[in-house]
Protein backbone atom coordinates (compact mmCIF):
# COMPACT_ATOMS: atom_id res chain seq x y z
CA UNK A 1 0.00 0.00 0.00
CA UNK A 2 0.81 3.55 -0.13
CA UNK A 3 1.58 6.02 2.91
CA UNK A 4 0.44 9.97 2.09
CA UNK A 5 1.12 12.84 4.40
CA UNK A 6 0.30 16.62 2.47
CA UNK A 7 2.03 19.70 3.77
CA UNK A 8 1.79 23.17 2.53
CA UNK A 9 -1.05 24.33 4.50
CA UNK A 10 -1.33 27.69 6.95
CA UNK A 11 -2.96 30.86 7.26
CA UNK A 12 -3.38 32.83 4.21
CA UNK A 13 -5.22 36.21 3.23
CA UNK A 14 -7.72 37.09 1.10
CA UNK A 15 -6.60 36.62 -2.30
CA UNK A 16 -2.98 34.96 -1.50
CA UNK A 17 -1.85 31.65 -2.89
CA UNK A 18 -0.25 28.53 -1.18
CA UNK A 19 0.84 25.14 -2.95
CA UNK A 20 0.18 21.92 -0.81
CA UNK A 21 2.48 19.03 -1.49
CA UNK A 22 1.30 15.36 -0.79
CA UNK A 23 4.24 12.68 -0.31
CA UNK A 24 3.70 9.71 -1.05
CA UNK A 25 5.96 6.71 0.31
CA UNK A 26 5.95 3.12 -0.04
CA UNK A 27 5.03 2.14 -3.72
CA UNK A 28 5.96 3.50 -7.07
CA UNK A 29 3.60 6.78 -7.16
CA UNK A 30 3.64 6.94 -10.92
CA UNK A 31 1.10 3.80 -10.73
CA UNK A 32 -1.95 5.85 -8.67
CA UNK A 33 -4.14 7.93 -9.37
CA UNK A 34 -4.49 10.84 -7.01
CA UNK A 35 -7.48 13.08 -5.71
CA UNK A 36 -7.47 16.38 -3.76
CA UNK A 37 -10.47 17.17 -1.46
CA UNK A 38 -11.31 18.87 0.71
CA UNK A 39 -13.57 19.35 4.01
CA UNK A 40 -14.95 22.92 5.46
CA UNK A 41 -15.93 23.09 9.38
CA UNK A 42 -19.96 21.60 9.71
CA UNK A 43 -19.98 20.57 5.67
CA UNK A 44 -19.11 17.18 3.72
CA UNK A 45 -15.74 16.30 2.00
CA UNK A 46 -16.00 17.62 -1.62
CA UNK A 47 -13.99 16.78 -4.43
CA UNK A 48 -11.58 19.51 -5.81
CA UNK A 49 -9.09 17.86 -8.55
CA UNK A 50 -7.28 15.08 -9.50
CA UNK A 51 -5.22 13.22 -11.70
CA UNK A 52 -5.57 10.07 -13.31
CA UNK A 53 -2.39 7.43 -12.88
CA UNK A 54 -1.45 7.58 -16.76
CA UNK A 55 -1.23 11.43 -16.61
CA UNK A 56 -4.03 11.74 -19.66
CA UNK A 57 -7.44 12.94 -17.55
CA UNK A 58 -7.10 15.71 -14.86
CA UNK A 59 -10.38 16.83 -13.87
CA UNK A 60 -11.49 20.04 -11.29
CA UNK A 61 -14.33 21.28 -9.38
CA UNK A 62 -16.59 23.78 -10.94
CA UNK A 63 -15.55 26.32 -8.11
CA UNK A 64 -11.85 26.09 -9.04
CA UNK A 65 -12.38 27.74 -11.78
CA UNK A 66 -9.50 28.43 -13.17
CA UNK A 67 -7.72 29.16 -9.66
CA UNK A 68 -6.20 25.83 -8.91
CA UNK A 69 -3.41 23.70 -10.68
CA UNK A 70 -2.75 19.72 -10.04
CA UNK A 71 0.55 19.10 -11.17
CA UNK A 72 2.84 15.90 -9.73
CA UNK A 73 6.41 15.27 -9.88
CA UNK A 74 6.89 10.96 -9.96
CA UNK A 75 10.62 11.68 -9.38
CA UNK A 76 9.98 13.09 -6.06
CA UNK A 77 6.44 10.75 -5.73
CA UNK A 78 4.90 14.14 -4.62
CA UNK A 79 1.87 15.68 -5.91
CA UNK A 80 1.13 19.48 -5.78
CA UNK A 81 -1.81 21.71 -5.54
CA UNK A 82 -0.76 24.75 -6.44
CA UNK A 83 -4.27 27.51 -5.09
CA UNK A 84 -4.45 30.74 -6.20
CA UNK A 85 -6.69 33.62 -5.68
CA UNK A 86 -7.94 32.25 -2.61
CA UNK A 87 -11.09 32.99 -0.89
CA UNK A 88 -12.38 32.73 2.82
CA UNK A 89 -14.55 30.22 1.65
CA UNK A 90 -11.84 28.18 0.53
CA UNK A 91 -10.83 27.47 4.40
CA UNK A 92 -10.93 23.44 5.23
CA UNK A 93 -8.84 20.98 5.66
CA UNK A 94 -7.34 19.35 2.03
CA UNK A 95 -6.63 16.01 1.73
CA UNK A 96 -4.97 14.22 -1.22
CA UNK A 97 -6.03 10.51 -1.82
CA UNK A 98 -4.89 7.88 -4.08
CA UNK A 99 -5.51 4.33 -6.01
CA UNK A 100 -3.48 2.13 -8.04
CA UNK A 101 -4.08 2.14 -12.00
CA UNK A 102 -6.98 5.31 -10.95
CA UNK A 103 -8.54 7.02 -13.41
CA UNK A 104 -9.41 9.85 -11.06
CA UNK A 105 -12.84 9.92 -10.41
CA UNK A 106 -14.31 12.81 -8.35
CA UNK A 107 -15.83 10.79 -5.53
CA UNK A 108 -14.31 9.45 -2.55
CA UNK A 109 -14.82 5.61 -2.71
CA UNK A 110 -12.89 6.37 -6.28
CA UNK A 111 -9.82 6.04 -3.77
CA UNK A 112 -8.36 3.54 -1.49
CA UNK A 113 -5.79 5.31 0.51
CA UNK A 114 -6.26 8.78 2.33
CA UNK A 115 -3.38 10.99 3.47
CA UNK A 116 -4.49 13.01 7.40
CA UNK A 117 -5.29 16.16 5.78
CA UNK A 118 -3.53 19.59 6.08
CA UNK A 119 -5.39 22.64 6.97
CA UNK A 120 -5.75 25.76 5.12
CA UNK A 121 -7.18 28.82 6.43
CA UNK A 122 -8.11 32.22 4.50
CA UNK A 123 -8.28 35.10 6.45
CA UNK A 124 -11.00 37.84 4.82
Amino acid sequence: QVQLVESGGGLVQDGGSVRLSCAASGRTFSNYGVGWFRQAPGKEREFVASFSWNGMRTFYANFVKGRFTFSRDNAKNTAYLQMNSLKPEDTAVYYCAARLYGSGGTTQNAYDYWGPGTQVTVSS
